[in-house]
């Protein structure tokens, strides 16, 4: 019987067309250890999810890491502002009304002699407290609106439609004078009240389209028809399919809601003095910005940077998420 040919030196590897191709053998030892498919998934390779992709390319934005740094900060001033800050931001002089930078006051005073450096740092508490729960408040009711809206459908779908037609209806800042003016509170909850139910409707119509969406892929037909339950596959199939939507609206409009704090409070009917904001220190010192611009330039700046480190944060979290822009 005459002998099969030998090939020590290499492997026969196919071309996908029906023909063969000569692999040398480093060629082909090279083959059998890369993943196939692309970003290392296949055969070969551990598969990753939208949110591992999604995460692996937030590590590589500089706009995610600077933006980021920028809101880890905010938040740790937030919560610890006398670290860098000493003394209250209650604490006026009017001896020292409008001066300039001095000793233990970087930024000057303002027109009541408060230290403007101090009343800078606590003003970042309310203002990012505010954005971050009007944000959780606004996603989860628009998500959970619209979630079941588009899944069910009908009547319920109906009904939600014409109700947020009649929100969006609705002008912001003069919803905002008319329903705020009459409350005496000096607390954050009003305005973080005022803004969840003027700012659910564009998320319930996100959270809608998305579902509508995803309700019609296989998998969610397949658990549908092997008898999961409407809440199970609501929970397990469908929102996390179609929550990215919602989370990138929310991350940009985050920073929206901490301008319209500002603005509410500028307008004399948001936070209310003895309360520290941003807002209303830029409102006291309007009056006076010939004399001590210092006063209004650096809350103003405060107020730029967050809301700008937050949509910055939005895009990029948009960016990541999105398949079509891979």
């Amino acid at each position: 019987m005459p002998e099969q040919p030998h090939e020590p030196e290499g492997a026969i590897a196919g071309t996908g067309m029906g023909a063969t191709m000569d692999l040398g053998a480093s060629e082909a030892a090279t083959l059998e250890r890369t993943p196939a498919g692309p970003r290392g998934t296949g055969p070969a390779g551990k598969p990753r999810s939208l949110w591992s992709d999604a995460w692996r390319d937030l590590r590589r934005n500089p706009v995610f890491l600077l933006s980021a740094l920028v809101i880890v900060f905010l938040v740790l001033i937030s919560l610890w502002p006398s670290a860098i800050a000493s003394g209250s931001p209650l604490q006026c002089d009017l001896a020292r009304a409008q001066d300039g930078a001095g000793p233990g006051a970087p930024f000057g005073y303002d027109g009541q002699g408060c230290n403007v450096y101090t009343r800078t740092v606590y003003g970042a508490r309310a203002s990012v407290t505010v954005g971050v729960l009007a944000t959780l408040g606004v996603a989860v009711t628009g998500s959970v609106l619209g979630a079941l809206a588009g899944y069910f459908g009908g009547v319920w779908d109906s009904v939600l439609s014409r109700i947020t037609d009649i929100f969006f209806a609705i002008p912001v800042l003069l919803g905002g004078l008319v329903l705020l003016s009459v409350v005496t509170s000096n607390t954050v909850w009003p305005v973080i009240g005022f803004m969840v139910l003027l700012g659910w409707p564009q998320v319930s119509r996100i959270a809608r389209g998305s579902v509508i969406t995803v309700k019609q892929n296989d998998y969610v037909q397949a658990a549908r028809a092997l008898g999961a339950s409407d809440s199970r596959i609501l929970l397990r199939h469908i929102a996390p399919n179609a929550v990215a939507p919602v989370i990138v609206v929310s991350t940009i409009a985050l920073g929206t809601y901490i301008a319209l704090e500002a603005t509410l409070s500028y307008l004399g009917v948001g936070l209310k003095p003895p309360s520290v904001s941003w807002g209303i220190d830029i409102s006291a010192a309007s009056p006076y910005v010939r004399n001590a611009p210092h006063a209004l330039l650096w809350p103003s700046g405060a107020l730029a940077v967050t809301v700008l480190a937050f949509i910055m944060l939005g895009d990029a979290v948009r960016d990541a998420l999105d398949p079509k822009l891979r």
